[in-house]
């Protein structure tokens, strides 16, 4: 049975029975959830009540899961966006989470595992929620305090924003700034990629996976001066990752 503060879930499927399926199990563990056949239906559904997380499955039929997706993360950014591919297709993952998708689960799947997903993301978005909500509980003194120096930006810890060297205010994903804020705990030394998805994004690392590679791409593309000679989030080959506040060198020579 949902609860009045239960989070809300959108899941948007062409598959009636993996709806029901998905619709019974997220209620039984406390969530609100709306069902949607394809995209028209979901824009629909999200005018209504925007959920706090839309599980979209990528291929439907008309317009698909990534073109939805994206719409979802140009008109509402701080919405956490999982998606749902087929195991083989790996270009869906990459072209996924290049819109900004905060995860994915690859089909078919096990729902207790989707369900661990849509909680991490849901997290994410409820720790985000209470500084969008009241911007101005802080005192500029409080605010400023509170801005770690990326670069030539600046990220702040307490209401979960990134601001460009102006103060304008960048569009991050719950999960970007997790990354953001992993690295800035950790500046100057080398992360590897198991650790960052273990940390950031409470998920295994394999070979294969290129989830963090795009990610970090995208968010060069938001901090760096130049992202394709980045000074701040560095490649250390084999490794993963290093965050220099300065841009200088790292601990281990970077690539």
């Amino acid at each position: 049975m949902n609860t009045p503060d239960a989070r809300n879930v959108l899941v948007v499927d062409d598959e009636p029975e993996l709806l029901e399926v998905l619709s019974g199990y997220f209620s039984r563990h406390g969530f609100a959830v709306r069902g949607a056949p394809d995209a028209a239906s979901a824009r629909l559904r999200v005018a209504e009540q925007p959920p706090d997380v839309a599980i979209v499955d990528v291929n439907m039929p008309g317009e698909n899961g990534l073109s939805l997706a994206r719409w979802l993360r140009d008109t509402h950014p701080r919405m956490g966006v999982v998606m749902l591919t087929t195991a083989s297709e790996l270009v869906d993952r990459v072209v996924g989470l290049e819109l900004g998708a905060d995860d994915y689960v690859a089909k078919p799947f096990d729902v207790r595992e989707l369900l661990a997903r849509v909680r991490a993301v849901q997290r994410r978005v409820a720790v985000a929620a209470p500084a969008l909500a009241a911007p101005s509980a802080f005192a500029p003194s409080t605010a400023a305090a509170c801005r770690v120096p990326f670069g030539h930006c600046a990220l702040d810890t307490v209401r979960r924003k990134l601001f460009g060297p102006e103060g304008r205010e960048i569009d991050v994903t719950a999960a970007e700034f997790d990354l953001l804020e992993l690295f800035a705990s950790h500046p100057n030394r080398p992360l590897h990629r198991q650790q960052i998805m273990e940390q950031a994004h409470n998920r295994g690392w394999d070979v294969f996976d290129r989830s963090i590679d795009l990610r970090v791409m995208r968010l060069r593309r938001k901090i760096e001066r130049n992202p394709d000679k980045p000074e701040v989030l560095k490649t250390v080959r084999n490794v993963g990752y290093v965050y220099c506040p300065a841009g200088g060198p790292p601990r281990s020579a970077p690539t």
